[in-house]
């Protein structure tokens, strides 16, 4: 067997003297006291440096391994982040909107109801002729089918805007009905009759 003082088993080994001196604490290298100086037995020493070389290696290479799995981790979790609080403001925009065209239309209605008073007022009209046309006016804004397509209106309002007494009313109310489903000229939209006076003639149904 065969023994080296520390500097020259570091330079043998290709290792510091330091990383030496841990060896021989943990008891992976043999060391031999020979007149107060340190030496370390060679040919049990190099089979232990390269052990420890190789599980060194192995701890690195495991590191490096687990250190990729979790920045990948972290991207994902970053794309999903991005991905939640994008959606999140495309909600906040949609609804937003929504609130915007709700607050748009009553404000419509509103306008039409007091365009309504104004001008009966204006006319000397009674309160009671007012407060019905105000009434039928706002009926009328309830009842479009749709804010783009302001030609449907709902047979009801119709009726009241047309004037007709209650049993003039009933009689019609029958006619419309009794020809709903086969008639191009009706919808029918939430149970309610729907018909567009722009566009059709309903003088058959209203005689």
């Amino acid at each position: 067997m065969k023994k080296m003082t520390i500097a020259d088993a570091a330079e043998y080994f290709n290792v510091s003297k330091e990383a030496i001196h841990n060896r021989i604490r943990r008891g992976s290298l043999d060391c031999i006291v020979d007149n107060g100086v340190k030496y370390v037995a060679v040919e049990s020493a190099k089979s232990n440096v390269s052990a420890n070389v190789v599980s060194d290696s192995r701890y690195t290479h495991y590191i490096e391994q687990e250190n990729e799995r979790l920045r990948e981790k972290v991207d994902v979790l970053e794309k999903e982040t991005n991905r939640l609080r994008d959606q999140r403001e495309q909600m906040l925009i949609d609804e937003r909107v929504k609130v915007e065209q709700i607050y748009k239309e009553r404000d419509a209605q509103l306008r039409s109801v007091l365009h309504v008073v104004a001008t009966k007022f204006l006319s000397h009209a009674s309160v009671d002729d007012v407060m019905e046309e105000a009434k039928t006016v706002e009926a009328i804004n309830v009842d479009v089918v749709d804010t783009e397509i302001e030609e449907w209106i709902s047979l009801k309002s119709f009726l009241k805007l047309k004037r007709y007494n209650d049993k003039e009313k009933k009689k019609i109310k029958s006619r419309f009905e009794a020809v709903m489903g086969d008639d191009v000229r009706l919808s029918l939209r939430n149970g309610k009759v729907f018909l567009n006076p722009s566009e059709y003639d309903y003088s058959d149904l209203l005689r």
